[in-house]
C-alpha cells in the first residue's frame, strides 16, 4: 500500500489531506491560532476588571465602537468573556486534544495504516474550520458577538432583541456550534471504529497504550452527548426565528408583553449540561491519557496499576454522564434530586483519585527524565489535584449555593479542566513534535515556558478562590459599584499582572513550535526511548505509516526497566518495544 500510492499534489497533501498526520497537525495549527484569540481575549478583560476606569489604548484599537475613551462597554465585556469561554473550551482543548492527538496517535499506535475513513477524517477537520471562521466572523458583526455567556442561556440567547450581543452574533454562534457538532461526531465515529477494528496482530485491548484507551472512551462520551446540546441549540433556534416557546415563558420587554408561554429556561439548562458537564471530561481525559505515556516513558517504569486506570477511564466516563444537576443547584431543583447529584458528583472523586495516586506511584523511586513534556505531565497532576479538591466544595448542594456564580467557581473549573487540559495539551506536544515533524522542540525554551505558565497559572486562579469565598460575583465587568468589595481590588490587580505573564509566556511556546518545525534539531527515530508503535514507523511521515508489512504486537507498552532474578535488563536496555517478541521463559506483563 505504501509503495504505491497515487502522486499528491499541494492540495490534497496539505489542505485536502486524508492522511490523519496530516489532519493532526491542522487540528493543532488551527488550535493554536484559536489559543491566540482566546488567550488575547482573556487579557482584555482582565485589564478591564483590574482597573475598570483607566483609558487603555489597546482596548480601543481592538474594540473600536465597543468602548468609549478606551473603556470597555459592559455589553462588549460579558461578549469578551462569552467567545473567550466558547473559543477555549471548543476549539482549542477539545480540538486540540482529541482533534490533534486522537488523529496522531490513533492508527499509529494500534498499528493502522490510517484512519477507517480517511474523507470522513477530512470532512470532520474542514467542518470544524468552517465552525471557527464563522465564531472569528461573528466577533465583527455591528451589534456584537454573541454576549450570553458561554453557556447562552435563555431568555438573553432566545430574544434577539434582549441586549445587543443577542442578535446577528448570538445567531453565529449557533450556526457555528451546529456545525462544530456535526464535526466531533464525524471525529469521534472515525476514532471509535478505528480503535475497533482496525488494531493490529497481537494488539489486544489489554494491549493498547492508556492514551487509546482515553481516547477511546473520549470518543464514546462524545457520541452520547454532543447530539443532546445540538438538539438543545435546534430548540433555541426555533424561539429564536419560528416563535415556539421551548425555554420561554412570560417574558415583558420594555413594558412590552411577548406572546410567549409554556416553556422553560431550565430546560435548557439540562440539555445544555448533558453535554457540558461530560465536555468536562471529552478535555479532560486525553490530557490524562497523554500524560499517563509521558510519565510512565519518562520515568522509566511501568505504569502504576493499568487495569485500574483503565476501570477509572471507564468510570469517570459513566459517571460524567449523570452528574450534570450540579450545575443547576440554585435553579429550584427539588431538594432530594439536588442529594443524587451531589453523590453521583462526590462520587466521581474515587476513579479521579485513582488516576492521581497512579500518576504519583509510577513516579515514586522512577528514573526521572526531566524533559519539558514530563514537566507539563507533573504540573498537569499538580493542577488536576489541586483543582479537584475544590470540586467536592461545589458538588455538595448545600455548599455550592454560598459560592455559585463566583470567582469560586470560575477558579475551579479553570484549574481542573483549563490549566490541566492545557498542561496536557503541551506535553503532547513536546513528546510528539519529533513524531509530527521530524525535529526536536528546543529544550530550554521549554523549561522557561513550563515554569512561567505554572507559576502564573496558580497565581491566577488560587488568589481566586478566596475572593469567590468573598462573595464576589463573577461576570461583573466592574466591582466599583459594590463598596464591600474594595478590600479586593489589589488581588483583582495582582491577578491580571499574572494572567499577563502567563499569557506573554505562551508567545515562547509559539515561537519555539514554528522555529523548531524548520530549523529545530532532527529527530531520531525514537528520541525518548519509548515502547509504543508510533515509534517504529520511519522519521520521513509516508502514507500507510509502515513500508511493508505492520508489525506485530507480542506485549503490552509498559516494558520499562524489566529485569531478570539477577537485576539485569531482560533484553538489555531498560525499555521493550511492544514488537519485540518474549524471550523463552519471560513472563508477559
Amino acid at each position: 500500500m505504501s509503495d504505491h500510492h497515487h502522486k499528491e499534489t499541494f492540495v490534497t497533501k496539505y489542505i485536502f489531506s486524508q492522511d490523519h498526520k496530516m489532519i493532526s497537525k491542522q487540528y493543532l495549527v488551527t488550535g493554536i491560532f484559536m489559543g491566540i484569540i482566546g488567550g488575547f481575549m482573556s487579557m482584555l478583560f482582565r485589564l478591564q476588571i483590574a482597573w475598570p476606569d483607566t483609558s487603555f489604548s489597546i482596548v480601543e484599537a481592538f474594540l473600536g465602537n465597543h468602548q468609549t475613551d478606551g473603556i470597555m462597554n459592559p455589553d462588549m465585556y460579558l461578549a469578551l468573556v462569552t467567545i473567550h469561554g466558547t473559543i477555549m473550551v471548543f476549539f482549542v482543548l477539545t480540538a486540540g486534544l482529541s482533534g490533534t492527538f486522537s488523529n496522531l496517535l490513533i492508527p499509529l499506535q494500534i498499528g493502522a495504516r490510517d484512519m477507517a475513513s480517511g474523507f470522513l477524517n477530512m470532512v470532520s477537520y474542514w467542518l470544524f474550520f468552517l465552525s471557527s471562521v464563522i465564531m472569528i466572523i461573528s466577533l465583527f458583526v455591528e451589534a456584537g458577538p454573541a454576549s450570553a455567556g458561554w453557556t447562552i442561556y435563555p431568555p438573553l440567547s432566545a430574544l434577539p432583541q434582549a441586549i445587543p450581543g443577542s442578535g446577528t452574533g448570538m445567531t453565529l454562534w449557533l450556526v457555528s456550534m451546529a456545525i462544530f457538532i456535526a464535526s466531533s461526531l464525524l471525529g469521534s465515529l472515525n476514532y471509535i471504529v478505528t480503535v475497533l477494528n482496525l488494531r493490529t496482530k497481537g494488539m489486544k485491548m489489554t494491549r493498547l497504550p492508556l492514551t487509546m484507551w482515553a481516547f477511546f472512551i473520549t470518543a464514546i462520551i462524545g457520541v452520547i452527548s454532543f447530539p443532546v446540546l445540538l438538539s438543545a441549540a435546534l430548540l433555541l433556534i426555533f424561539d429564536r426565528s419560528f416563535g415556539t416557546s421551548f425555554y420561554l415563558s412570560d417574558i415583558f420587554i420594555s413594558g412590552e408583553v411577548l406572546h410567549y408561554q409554556g416553556g422553560s429556561p431550565v430546560l435548557f439548562e439540562h440539555l445544555f449540561w448533558f453535554l457540558g458537564h461530560p465536555e468536562v471530561y471529552i478535555i479532560l481525559l486525553p490530557a490524562l491519557g497523554i500524560s499517563s505515556e509521558v510519565i510512565s516513558t519518562n520515568a522509566r517504569k511501568p505504569i502504576f496499576g493499568y487495569r485500574a486506570m483503565v476501570g477509572s477511564i471507564m468510570a469517570i466516563a459513566f459517571l460524567s454522564t449523570i452528574v450534570w444537576g450540579h450545575h443547576m443547584f440554585v435553579s429550584g431543583m427539588n431538594p432530594f434530586l439536588g442529594s443524587v447529584f451531589t453523590f453521583t458528583t462526590v462520587l466521581i472523586a474515587i476513579p479521579s483519585a485513582v488516576k492521581a495516586f497512579n500518576y504519583v506511584t509510577t513516579l515514586w523511586k522512577g528514573n526521572l527524565q526531566l524533559n519539558p513534556a514530563m514537566m507539563f505531565s507533573i504540573g498537569l497532576v499538580s493542577t488536576f489535584v489541586t483543582g479537584g479538591l475544590t470540586g467536592l466544595v461545589l458538588g455538595d448542594s448545600a455548599l455550592d449555593i454560598n459560592v455559585h456564580d463566583t470567582y469560586f467557581v470560575v477558579a475551579h473549573f479553570h484549574l481542573v479542566m483549563g490549566v490541566s487540559a492545557l498542561l496536557g495539551m503541551f506535553a503532547g506536544v513536546y513528546h510528539w513534535f519529533p513524531k509530527m515533524y521530524g525535529r526536536m522542540m528546543n529544550k530550554t525554551l521549554g523549561y522557561w515556558h513550563f515554569w512561567l505558565t505554572i507559576i502564573t497559572a496558580y497565581g491566577v486562579f488560587f488568589p481566586m478562590h478566596f475572593i469567590g469565598l468573598a462573595g464576589l460575583p463573577r461576570r461583573y465587568y466592574t466591582n466599583t459599584s459594590f463598596p464591600m468589595f474594595d478590600d479586593l481590588a489589589d488581588i483583582n490587580v495582582f491577578m491580571t499582572i499574572m494572567a499577563i505573564i502567563g499569557g506573554a509566556a505562551q508567545l515562547i511556546f509559539i515561537a519555539n513550535f514554528f522555529i523548531s518545525m524548520y530549523r529545530g534539531q532532527k529527530a531520531t527515530q525514537n528520541p525518548w526511548n519509548a515502547n509504543t508503535l508510533e515509534w517504529t514507523t520511519p522519521v520521513e511521515h509516508i502514507h500507510g505509516n509502515w513500508p511493508g508489512e505492520i508489525p506485530e504486537v507480542h506485549r503490552w507498552a509498559y516494558d520499562y526497566s524489566k529485569t531478570d532474578e539477577n537485576g539485569e535488563y531482560v533484553h538489555g536496555k531498560d525499555f521493550v518495544p511492544q514488537t519485540v517478541p518474549l524471550l523463552d521463559g519471560e513472563e508477559p506483563s
